[in-house]
């Protein structure tokens, strides 16, 4: 389910004209570092991720159906990067796996 979430992510990513740094899955949670157009906006490329994919792997996967009452919450955390060197962010994001 790991693979087809990364892509699904990925070509969304793509489709709204932003670029994905990095992505790492865990378990109950995802890292995602992604350059957004401020006009579009991080609200809306976070709704189409949560939205498609939930969508995508609920009807591929119908286990997730009967065991989940949704795939996502309504909750997620955004921060900026602001002058930070993206090599540390990313580095940290590869590293979460690991904890």
């Amino acid at each position: 389910m790991a693979s087809q979430l990364s892509n699904l992510v990925r070509r969304i990513v793509m489709e709204h004209q932003s670029e994905l740094i990095e992505m790492e899955i865990m378990s109950d949670h995802v890292h995602l570092l992604v350059e957004v157009d401020p006009q579009y906006g991080i609200h809306r490329l976070v709704k189409q991720i949560k939205g498609v994919t939930s969508r995508a792997l609920r009807q591929e996967f119908p286990k997730i159906r009967s065991g989940l009452p949704t795939l996502w919450t309504n909750s997620y955390f955004v921060s900026t990067v602001g002058g930070a060197p993206l090599s540390v962010i990313k580095q940290y994001i590869e590293k979460q796996k690991n904890r």
